[in-house]
């Protein structure tokens, strides 16, 4: 392979793993601020944990033989021993850091869902746990050859198109958090308004950083096709992010009478979530639309929480989840080539969406729903009530976002 595509694959890797720091920002804002170390940390904690469990044994899990497999065998290259020494280990072990900051990302965007009530301990051990049952697999069904990768095969139909994770990242992950959400209960007084951003330049720095990122998950993985397609993945990355600024303030001004720095951050945020399975697949015009439509709904869909009752803290359910389904099932309509409207009325595109993306969204919103209760039942998962309102920080972590008093 060509030094010039070696030195994007690392700048990509980088730029990926900079986008947790980008989550902790964008959700450290978002939160009170006696919560704001606590709710950092998950995303720091995730980081550290994951980043050791994909080298042990979780990269080795992401790749199967053939789709009747669930998972790879943890245990077949532990430590990536092998890997390391073998002729091409500098690709090898390259494109295992780089799938490893999928990995990362998406078990730090499910804490959003549960800010402000989670015990640090048993978040980790769910991180732990939920990425062994739910991301190592799932990424294999994906990308490692697992039965989604076939599933066009299979039935005879246009494959799945997830190039950069609609499924296997953000309905994975927005599954996950309804579940914890539900698990762990309102916060205390939850309505609409119970809390206003602490930091709105923070969540703006966050979601500035998820964007700056977002190059280096949708195009990263050209550097494995000799940039063979990088144009399209980065216009359409850039083009619907943003359109879904624009369509999550229309609805913002219509609804509330104001458009909010807040709400073009999150709409920025809902047209990235939404180009990532998409990002190769569709015509720059289709991509702006698709923005339009992504931040125009996911700006509706945070309100189903007061509607339904459950309390997703950041909104993760209403720009990940939903995000991700819209992206992923938009591909079955305007996908170049095999699109219903764009492949001569074929709906077989569709149909392969439609399986991988409900079959990622009922296993992994199963797994975290189950795990998260067991958790709770055992050791606890939700801090005291008392400790919830005078703010987690000092109780969890014995510091304070901002010691202003004592400077």
């Amino acid at each position: 392979m060509d030094t010039g595509s070696i030195a994007w694959g690392i700048m990509a890797t980088a730029l990926v793993l900079f986008m947790t720091p980008g989550v902790a920002f964008f959700y450290g804002g978002l939160v009170k601020a006696k919560s704001v170390v606590s709710m950092m940390m998950m995303s720091f904690g995730a980081l550290g944990l994951i980043s050791v469990l994909w080298i042990l044994y979780g990269f080795n899990m992401s790749v199967v033989d053939g789709p009747m497999q669930f998972a790879g065998n943890p245990f077949s290259d532990f430590g990536l021993s092998a890997l390391a020494t073998g002729e091409t280990a500098n690709t090898d072990l390259l494109g295992a850091t780089y799938g490893a900051t999928f990995a990362i990302i998406t078990v730090a965007l499910i804490s959003g869902a549960v800010a402000d009530r989670a015990k640090f301990g048993s978040w980790m051990i769910f991180a732990g746990v939920w990425a062994t049952l739910v991301y190592f697999p799932v990424a294999a069904w994906v990308w490692g050859g697992g039965w989604i990768m076939e599933l066009g095969n299979t039935l005879g139909l246009p494959g799945v198109i997830d190039y950069a994770g609609g499924t296997a990242v953000h309905i994975n992950a927005g599954a996950a958090a309804l579940a914890l959400a539900l698990v762990l209960g309102k916060r205390v007084g939850f309505q609409k308004g119970i809390t206003k951003p602490h930091n709105v330049p923070l969540v703006l720095i966050g979601a500035a950083v998820l964007w700056f990122g977002w190059f280096g998950f949708n195009a990263g993985a050209e550097w494995l096709n000799g940039l063979a397609n990088v144009g399209i993945i980065v216009v359409n990355t850039f083009g619907a992010t943003a359109a879904a600024i624009l369509g999550w303030m229309i609805v913002e001004k219509i609804k509330d009478g104001k458009a909010t720095s807040v709400g073009a951050a999150s709409g920025a945020v809902a047209g990235l979530v939404a180009i990532t399975p998409a990002c190769a697949n569709l015509e720059p015009g289709w991509a702006l639309l698709l923005g339009l439509i992504a931040g125009a709904v996911c700006a509706m869909a945070i309100e189903m929480k007061f509607k339904f009752g459950f309390d997703d803290s950041l909104d993760v359910v209403g720009i990940h989840l939903v995000g991700g389904v819209i992206g992923t099932l938009y591909l079955g309509f305007f996908a170049i080539d095999t699109g219903l409207f764009t492949g001569g009325g074929n709906l077989g595109q569709l149909a392969t969406q439609v399986i991988a993306a409900f079959t990622v969204l009922i296993y992994s919103f199963v797994i975290a729903y189950v795990l998260g209760l067991v958790i709770e039942k055992t050791i606890g998962f939700r801090i005291k009530n008392e400790d919830e309102l005078a703010g987690i920080d000092t109780i969890v972590h014995g510091e304070e976002g901002y010691a202003l008093d004592r400077v």
